[in-house]
């Protein structure tokens, strides 16, 4: 292992990164940047042919990026025969929840299986998706070691969880923290090496599992407090107080407080997730976690909420829910980005047109809805002016995106319900919710 270790310190070592989405693209980006060869592996078809014509699929990464990679030797590919020139396999695939919301890890089994044929001696083997303590241990390195190599000794066993955040403009990989944690002391050596010189800093931890552990906690702590904030939202209503106007006098606070924002549900490919992974852990050992559940229950609550709030503000004007004509501001999951993933905005979507109500969207950043392996509309992105305003019985901010000018939406909007708090001063057409 101590030439695997030399390679990566020296950038000699080719770096393979499967799954090239919201991780794994900017990951090749950065290695790529460092000099390293460096290969793409997806069973995307559509999205290797893409980066190999130089053109991204993600919005905040330009084609220019791609174009530059591709020039200095970058390749995709769909063929894992490729992965045996590769000295790191960085994995980077979804770990999505199943329909009885228990965490699905085939697309890291099947990831694995199809790297078997072509491990070797003197590699090293990097988890990156988010999943439950105990999954490096329990279901990758059994895989491994059925080969006839020997972790630890023959091959680096490593888990270093994603922390990408697409649309922030404070953070970029280099500068995000990595925590990671080895099978043994000498995996943990390597995965250092492996991480130094793309990550500024590089946090390591005992084992796999505490960094497995760790990943959950962080997103655990957003989507517990999320969920307290959403529940002091429906009790401010009740009262007629504006929670975000609360919010912004408790931040004035310089200690002991974090704030966090309500909204019509949780969306993006962790916080509505990764708790369940730990739920369902835990039951192995005859835990409850009571606290974690109840955070996702208020969580998951919050788009019917939202309807309910609708349906009282059509009421109020005569008018039905079936038939009305309903405009959603925002379909992404988060503002200023296009990442539809987990989006709450889709469920809202989905509950009126069961209602009967004619569904729009608007979102600069989501020109057409795409395919989703849940999820079905036939919908183009309608364009923000004051006529279109104009046409809906209701429009709902969803996802409070910067390029909508929300003068003109409170100039030209019938009944405007805002789950985002852009409006603080009271208006006889906006109903807060």
């Amino acid at each position: 292992m101590d030439d695997l270790r030399n390679k990566l310190e020296l950038k000699t070592a080719v770096i393979g990164i499967i799954g090239v989405g919201y991780v794994g693209l900017p990951l090749i980006l950065r290695y790529c940047e460092l000099g390293y060869k460096v290969f793409g592996i997806d069973i995307d078809q559509s999205k290797v042919d893409c980066l190999n014509d130089g053109k991204s699929f993600l919005e905040h990464i330009g084609d220019e990026s791609i174009h530059a990679i591709v020039d200095q030797g970058f390749i995709a590919t769909t063929n894992f025969e490729d992965t045996a020139q590769c000295d790191a396999l960085i994995i980077c695939v979804p770990t999505p929840l199943n329909k009885h919301r228990e965490p699905d890890l085939s697309y890291v089994t099947k990831t694995v299986d199809s790297l078997l044929p072509y491990i070797r001696k003197g590699q090293v083997i990097s988890l990156e998706s988010t999943t439950y303590p105990g999954t490096t241990e329990e279901e990758i390195l059994p895989r491994v070691e059925s080969t006839g190599l020997k972790v630890g000794t023959d091959i680096a066993l490593i888990y270093s969880p994603e922390r990408e955040d697409p649309g922030n403009q404070n953070f970029e990989t280099r500068t995000i923290p990595k925590v990671c944690g080895g099978h043994t002391p000498a995996c943990l050596e390597v995965g250092i090496a492996l991480y130094s010189h793309a990550i500024d800093k590089v946090v390591p931890v005992s084992s796999t599992k505490v960094a497995e552990m760790t990943k959950l906690l962080e997103n655990i702590h957003r989507a517990v407090n999320i969920g307290l904030v959403n529940e002091m939202k429906i009790v401010a209503d009740k009262m007629g107080i504006d929670i975000h106007e609360v919010i912004k006098a408790a931040a004035s606070k310089p200690f002991g407080f974090v704030a966090y924002y309500p909204g019509p549900g949780l969306g993006g490919h962790c916080i509505p997730i990764d708790p369940f992974y730990l739920t369902w852990k835990a039951r192995e050992y005859g835990i409850n976690t009571r606290f974690i559940e109840l955070a996702g229950e208020v969580n998951a609550s919050m788009p019917q909420w939202v309807v309910n709030k609708t349906i009282l503000a059509l009421n109020d004007t005569g008018r039905a829910v079936k038939g009305s004509k309903i405009l959603v501001l925002g379909i992404a999951y988060k503002k200023n980005v296009g990442d539809m993933r987990e989006s709450p905005s889709v469920e809202l979507m989905e509950i009126f047109r069961d209602l009967g109500a004619d569904i729009a969207y608007s979102d600069p950043h989501v020109p057409v809805f795409p395919k989703m392996r849940e999820h079905s509309f036939d919908l183009k992105s309608i364009e923000f002016t004051a006529e279109n305003l104009e046409k809906f019985d209701c429009i709902i901010i969803a996802t409070d995106h910067k390029k909508f000018d929300y003068d003109l939406l409170k100039a030209h909007g019938k009944i405007i319900v805002d789950t985002r708090g852009k409006y603080l001063e009271p208006s006889k057409n906006i109903i807060k919710a």
